[in-house]
């Protein structure tokens, strides 16, 4: 305010009127500065009337933008590890003294008499021992086993006599015959883009479908052998029991079918392949439908990636589906009915028509389907404003529409959800791509990798397992637990 104050020459006022009238129009504007959802907007009325004025804009967004969110996002990743930390050490006590109180309490029981044919049940039912007694550490090892997650288990392959087989199934079954796939699936698509460059400025009467056509066909073709192949070297159940394959297979079927149905009905291809409409659909439609079926197809690549392992990755968006839920509730009750499209005159706001008009605004944008009317219209409308994309947009029009209070709602929606939320979200990806890392650096043993999936895996370097005596005093603290040992 002090750097752009009033001056008599109202031609030089522009920064002031419009982004530092008054004190809470200056933290709102620099507010959504330091989001750069308006930087040159913001910057452009002073730089036009002295460049200097550039350095107060360069050097909030450095140390605003580029440092403090950066230190907030370190900040709020460090205590984020430090709470699941201690929330884990928690759960592994509570976890050791449970184990440790069902051992006290097994070990004081007396012997209870058993018939003959009970013991016999027991003795088809369970692997006897060959301790006499367990000890409390072998008690715990037990639990400890009943913890892991089994294995998932696929089925084996087929089993082929013939040498020449046997190569086959080598080959086909090989992970690089995977990659292939997906270098085949990437080709495909850069062929579609390439067509789809040429063909941009052509009308759809000019346009020659061969090429597009020919290349579909010869790609769904490959996707049907790569499928076939894979069957005959995995073999069908095992094919099925991985997902990335069921995900391949379902949209090769549906390519398949489409690629027939078009043969059916338009004949194969050929130079000037361009038929009339018929049927329900185009040949261009058909030709777009089946293109974006085969981009879908590339993201077989995503259930291999497997980043999100995490436990409290789905707590996370459980969390956040809650408080999207409970802001757009309140959205409902605040901004109901506030905002009034131009063109209904029965109920029109006092808006001024010079404001309504201007330039970047709620209204020349035509951001009227973002509002709070309904449920679903406020989900949307808290969404484009947690990307933060003109937001500011949302933030003006509403306080004036309702009240300027309507700013404390969005600017406490953008902290929650897109500094907050977002930044927990990057800690957890971190928080498993370094677990992950650090467990391929270690080369830990395969019964590691396949059994242990709790997170007290993650913090198994710096779990600290609680003593006996820690256990004991707190089961002797314990209001309904009379250990007689």
């Amino acid at each position: 305010m002090l750097l752009f104050a009033r001056t008599k020459d109202n031609q030089q006022d522009k920064e002031w009127v419009v982004y530092f009238r008054n004190l809470p129009d200056s933290l709102t504007s620099l507010l959504v500065l330091l989001t750069t959802a308006n930087n040159p907007d913001v910057m452009i009325p002073a730089y036009s009337k002295n460049r200097a004025y550039s350095i107060f804009f360069i050097l909030f967004t450095v140390l605003g933008n580029l440092f403090l969110m950066n230190l907030l996002t370190a900040i709020i990743y460090n205590q984020f590890r430090g709470y699941l930390l201690k929330s884990v050490q928690s759960s592994l006590f509570r976890r050791r003294l449970g184990i440790r109180a069902a051992f006290e309490v097994l070990s004081s029981l007396k012997e209870t008499p058993a018939t003959v044919d009970y013991l016999e049940k027991k003795k088809r039912s369970i692997k006897m021992c060959s301790c006499d007694q367990l000890s409390a550490a072998q008690f715990q090892k037990l639990f400890e086993e009943l913890d892991k997650d089994a294995i998932k288990q696929h089925p084996p392959s087929p089993e082929y006599q013939s040498h020449f087989m046997q190569k086959m199934q080598f080959a086909f079954g090989h992970a690089y015959f995977g990659y292939l796939g997906n270098v085949v699936a990437l080709a495909n698509i850069i062929s579609i883009c390439v067509v789809l460059v040429m063909d941009a400025d052509k009308q759809p009467s000019e346009r020659d479908d061969f090429f597009l056509g020919a290349i579909n066909c010869f790609f769904i073709l490959y996707y049907l052998l790569e499928m076939l192949l894979k069957i005959l070297a995995m073999g069908l159940k095992r094919y099925l029991s991985y997902p990335s394959n069921r995900f391949d297979g379902l949209l090769t079927v549906i390519l398949l079918i489409l690629e027939i149905a078009t043969f059916a009905v338009y004949g194969f291809p050929h130079p000037g392949w361009r038929p009339e409409l018929m049927g329900l659909l185009s040949l261009w439609d058909m030709v777009r439908l089946v293109n974006m079926l085969i981009v879908f197809r590339f993201l077989r690549i995503i259930p291999n990636m497997k980043v999100i392992a995490h436990p409290s990755t789905t707590d996370g968006f459980v969390g956040q589906a809650v408080v999207f839920y409970a802001f757009a509730i309140t959205g409902i009750m605040l901004f109901k009915g506030a905002v009034v499209p131009l063109g209904n005159t029965s109920a029109a706001n006092t808006t001024n028509d010079n404001v309504t008009l201007q330039c970047g605004t709620y209204e020349q944008l035509e951001y009227w389907p973002n509002n709070f009317d309904d449920f679903a219209a406020a989900l949307v409308t808290l969404w484009d404003v947690m990307v933060v994309n003109n937001w500011q947009v949302f933030l003006e029009a509403f306080s004036r529409y309702s009240s300027p209070l309507a700013k404390i709602y969005f600017v406490a929606w953008w902290l929650i959800s897109s500094v907050i939320w977002v930044n927990l979200f990057v800690a957890l990806l971190l928080e498993n791509f370094i677990h992950k890392w650090d467990r391929r650096c270690h080369r830990e043993s395969l019964s590691d990798i396949e059994y242990q999936r709790t997170v007290e895996l993650m913090f198994r370097d710096v779990l600290e397992e609680p003593t006996e005596e820690e256990l004991i005093e707190k089961l002797h603290q314990h209001p309904h637990l009379q250990l007689c040992r």
